[in-house]
């Protein structure tokens, strides 16, 4: 008999304001397989295209605030360029974001816990200013302890 298994979960996160946020502990209590897995991998896929997923500080949220600034910065609204602005100013410039930043991590599993470093943490890029919930697919594989 093995102990390798796979288990995915559809994770639902409610609506947050634009910016960025640590979403660690709801990932972690949405996935109780985690604290039965010796070893494995978990890998989040973010199901939108106007946030992202990253890896980044979880202490201070001066980080967090900063981040949001120099994306704001680097790709601003109404840029006379963009086509794609059915939606809102902040449409494209959302898309931008999510591709720069991307949409999927993969963490590691060891003893029943992520192995983020200790000033890591999950972080959800939301790039629109009325967004709605976000839906994050969670695959996690491994070994059971």
């Amino acid at each position: 008999m093995t102990n390798n298994f796979w288990h995915s979960e559809k994770i639902t996160l409610s609506p947050f304001r634009r910016g960025f946020h640590l979403i660690t502990d709801e990932i972690t209590r949405a996935l109780p397989q985690l604290k039965s897995t010796q070893t494995g991998l978990l890998h989040l896929w973010l199901q939108h295209t106007s946030a992202s997923l990253t890896v980044n500080e979880n202490a201070d949220p001066t980080v967090r605030g900063d981040l949001e600034a120099y994306f704001n910065h680097s790709v601003p609204e109404n840029s006379p360029y963009f086509q794609h602005t059915y939606e809102g100013p902040d449409d494209m410039p959302a898309h931008i974001k999510s591709s720069l930043l991307g949409c999927q991590i993969t963490l590691p599993v060891a003893a029943g816990r992520l192995q983020l470093g200790t000033w890591q943490g999950i972080v959800l890029g939301e790039h629109r200013d009325r967004a709605s919930s976000r839906t994050i697919i969670a695959t996690l594989q491994g070994v059971r302890s």
